[in-house]
């Protein structure tokens, strides 16, 4: 009989800790899918180069304000100083694996100060995009568009500056059409080097991108 009993005790243990840990089980998993999460994928514009503290660059300033709103979104600033398009298609599937709600795509400004063909900045930009779709096909994506500086040349600058145009309309991504609209070639706004936006510039930054990441913010 004691058998028995321990036996029995034994069950109503197991079982509850099952129960619970079940419980525990759907709390995390549940917990895990409320999370939004956007990430921002670029070169030093989105690193934050030059900066004195980096959470000035504009992924963190657009993140505060959405915040502010009333928006619940974790971020990641996934942003490398001089990375490429093809750079960037090689480190995405690490990047991926924060499963992104919304995923900015702010690369090709280093294709263009190399003279990459723009054939291939734009074919590692789609191939990044179907990556992201295919992989978390619910994920907003929003590309972020650059123009070429003068001295690459006419030829040069129609091509490259077709290529976020064309990719928002071939692939269906919205488009931010010029990142430093509102700082480009402003002294004040950039850094000694005349390529990086100050703090300044960077809230600037934050305040074009933000009416087209708003759309695809859920609340």
């Amino acid at each position: 009989m004691p058998y028995l009993i321990f036996i029995s005790f034994f069950l109503m243990i197991a079982c509850g800790n099952s129960s619970d840990q079940t419980d525990k089980n759907q709390v995390e998993s549940k917990s895990s899918q409320d999370t939004k999460r956007i990430i921002y994928f670029g070169d030093s514009l989105t690193a934050g180069y030059g900066l004195p503290d980096f959470e000035d660059a504009w992924p963190h300033v657009l993140t505060k304000k959405i915040s502010a709103e009333g928006y619940s979104y974790q971020m990641t600033n996934a942003g490398v100083s001089g990375d490429t398009t093809s750079g960037g298609l090689g480190r995405l599937e690490w990047v991926l694996a924060e499963k992104p709600t919304i995923f900015v795509l702010e690369l090709g400004a280093n294709d263009m100060l190399r003279g990459i063909n723009p054939s291939v900045t734009k074919e590692n930009l789609r191939s990044m995009i179907r990556q992201i779709k295919s992989q978390y096909p619910n994920t907003k994506i929003l590309l972020v568009g650059m123009y070429a500086t003068p001295n690459m040349g006419k030829k040069f600058a129609k091509e490259f500056n077709s290529i976020y145009p064309d990719l928002s309309k071939e692939e269906d991504v919205p488009l931010v059409p010029f990142i430093l609209e509102k700082v480009a070639s402003i002294r004040k706004l950039n850094q000694k080097d005349g390529i990086h936006p100050t703090e300044a510039g960077h809230k600037l930054v934050a305040d074009t991108v933000y009416p087209y990441l708003k759309p695809l913010l859920v609340k």
